[in-house]
This record gives structure tokens, sequence and C-alpha cells, in this order.
């Protein structure tokens, strides 16, 4: 079934509204009800609700101090401004096809969810410890300044939760666990978003895009 072009832009604004709807209500949730290191099993301990608080990359990791962050922050928006003008430019074409734009569209939003973190919940909570959890404060007497604030991550999924087999070289004994990363919902947005697109959707941007065709 063909989707008209009024169809698709009200498809992607609701999909967009939807997604960043849910990683802003998980992260609150996680950090107004959990303390940093707090682990809720869902599956076992296959899957795990695990709080933790990041300087502002995906999957946990850290960039470079202050001015790290803020150039991180700077390359997100600009990020997410392109891709915006984009799939606005993919709409005015009569066969842009839907995945392309559900799939820029997730990895726009992703980019958006992880940038209001590191620019307002420094200003609007308390700082979460391994001992307290975080309130709401008046807005500006938070932890951190404006665009210095942690995102929230606290999707976990440990599949693997063993040891090395003594018999390997500098390994053995030492803690193996698989899949390490604890990410947030905007995180998965990018990786799926990115994933789908390059898998499946590559030769439309390699016949469309690529080749001004």
């Amino acid at each position: 079934m063909r989707i008209s072009r009024r169809g698709k832009a009200a498809l992607i604004v609701i999909s967009a509204v939807l997604l960043l709807a849910v990683d802003q209500v998980v992260k609150i949730l996680v950090k107004t009800n959990m303390h940093i290191g707090e682990s809720i099993p869902v599956l076992g301990n296959w899957f795990q609700i695990l709080f933790i608080e990041n300087e502002g990359m995906a999957f946990g990791m850290s960039f470079g101090g202050h001015i790290g962050k803020y150039i991180l922050t700077t390359l997100r928006i600009v990020l997410s401004v392109l891709l915006l003008f984009y799939i606005r430019h993919l709409l005015l074409k009569k066969d842009a096809p839907t995945g392309v734009l559900l799939g820029l569209t997730a990895i726009m939003v992703g980019a958006v969810g992880n940038v209001i973190d590191c620019m307002f919940y420094g200003l609007i909570f308390e700082p979460s410890t391994s001992a307290s959890v975080a309130g709401l404060v008046p807005f500006g007497e938070g932890y951190a300044p404006f665009g210095l604030g942690k995102v929230v991550d606290m999707l976990y999924f440990p599949i693997i939760d063993t040891t090395w087999p003594d018999w390997v070289p500098g390994k053995g004994g030492d803690s193996l666990v698989f899949f390490r990363p604890i990410f947030n919902v905007a995180d998965s947005c990018i990786t799926v978003g990115a994933l789908y697109l390059l898998i499946f959707k590559w030769k439309y941007f390699q016949t469309h895009e690529l080749t001004g065709k």
C-alpha cells in the first residue's frame, strides 16, 4: 500500500514524538527512583535495568572532559538539524521509501534524546549517587550547569556472565561478560536506525542519492 506524502510526514512526526517520549520517560523514571549502580532484573541476569550515568557518548563512554562534552553536544545538534533537513528533502520526493524515512528519524531522535540529557538534566535534577536517589529541583539549581548534564543509561544485557577458563593464557579466572555496554533508548534508536539503513536500504542511497537519480 502506497502512503501519501502527507501520510509519511504524519508517520514521521508520530514516530519521532513517541520514541522521544519513551526515551525521556524511561530516563526520568530511572533517575528519580534508582540510585547509581542499582539493578532490577527483568529476564533473570540476561536483561537488567542497571542505572549508571555517563558524560555523553553512547554505551557509557566519555570523551575529552567538559570541552569534549560541549563539542559532542554541538555535533549532535548539528547532526539532528542536518537529518531534519534531509528528511524534509526526501519527503519532497515521490519515491522516498517509508523505511528510509523512519530509519533516519530514529537516528535523529536518538541524537536529540541524549542532547536533552546533556543540556537540561544538570539544571533540573539533584545528583544521583550510589547511596541516594535524585529528585527534581527548581530550574537552574541542579547538579551541573547548562550543557554539562550526564546521560542516563539503564539497559544492560549481560547474556554471558562467567569467568574465563583457567587454561586461557593471561585471562584464566578473570571475569567474562558479554554483552557489557549499558545504554538507553536513544542509543538503541541510533543503532537500530543505522543498522537498518546499512543492511536493508543501502541500495536506495546507492541508486538514488549517491548517483543523483
